[in-house]
């Protein structure tokens, strides 16, 4: 593999997810967030891509995701961080596994408290410095 050099990018996307999650939740919930974040920024997303037949695939998300465990309060926090800082966050709380649909899904969360969600996951996407800020201190997801 050619060494392409390391791109840093100007954007960082990243995921806090509540550590204690069930395997399955940790997938469903990245996935949710992350196309949430895709969905409000664009800019998120690469080019399609092509095999060597010439079938086209789907883009995929441009940069790196960067992925950290935390407690409930850790990701209050990071909501916290990312609301100062005028980011729009992806946010996914626990009432939201017990819905089926999307329409179920933005009831569960209009209902719960402003000031203390449940939060199981919560993905910012912005400018690099800024984001670094909102995450500080946090650890990779292992």
């Amino acid at each position: 593999m050619p060494d392409m050099g390391l791109m840093i990018y100007e954007t960082k996307t990243a995921l806090v997810l509540r550590a204690d999650l069930a395997g399955w939740q940790l997938a469903n919930v990245a996935a949710f967030l992350t196309g949430g974040l895709a969905g409000t920024n664009p800019v998120m997303m690469g080019e399609p891509y092509k095999d060597a037949a010439d079938r086209v695939y789907s883009p995929l998300v441009r940069e790196p995701v960067f992925v950290y465990g935390g407690t409930v309060e850790e990701l209050r926090r990071t909501h916290r961080r990312a609301l100062d800082r005028a980011l729009r966050p992806a946010a996914y709380i626990e009432a939201m596994f017990k819905t089926t649909n999307d329409v179920d899904n933005r009831a569960a969360f209009a209902a719960a408290p402003a000031d203390a969600l449940d939060l199981v996951g919560v993905g910012v996407h912005g400018p690099r410095k800024v984001v670094d800020k909102v995450v500080n201190k946090l650890k990779f997801l292992s």
